[in-house]
């Protein structure tokens, strides 16, 4: 009895775990590579993206349900409503693309994915992602 007791309150306390967790909370993540992939020097990357709409840069810019990607090679997110800089270490997908092709030199960089409204104005370090790869 005691047993069967204590069993109801691991599974009562998994379930208010597992029901406050924020699973539908909008997130940006990478499909492909993954975080620590050994890659070639051009390779393809691939974005996703939950609880958002994508939509081209210019449309719909104070709805801040929808946006499109960037990426910044060898750096971080951009802060929060702070508009996405255009240089060689962000990447606009201005047209809501999903993938692209890059090519980099061999050795460690890190590839952040930061999502941002029709305006470019980032929603900052929560719908951002990081990971690294090894260029051989």
């Amino acid at each position: 009895m005691k047993r069967l007791f204590l069993g109801l309150i691991a599974s009562v306390f998994f379930m208010t775990a597992q029901a406050a967790k924020p699973q539908d909370a909008p997130r940006v993540y990478f499909v492909s590579p993954k975080d620590g992939a050994k890659v070639a020097k051009t390779l393809k990357v691939k974005f996703g993206v939950r609880g958002m709409a994508l939509k081209p840069a210019g449309e719909s810019m104070d709805d801040k349900t929808k946006g499109h990607h960037h990426l910044i090679v060898d750096g971080t997110f951009v802060a929060k409503d702070q508009v996405v800089p255009t240089d060689e270490k962000h990447i606009h997908f201005g047209k809501a693309q999903t993938e692209t092709e890059i090519t980099l030199a061999p050795g460690t960089h890190t590839l952040t994915l930061q999502f941002a409204d029709g305006a470019h104005r980032s929603y900052g370090e929560a719908l951002s992602a990081t990971i690294k790869v090894l260029v051989e």
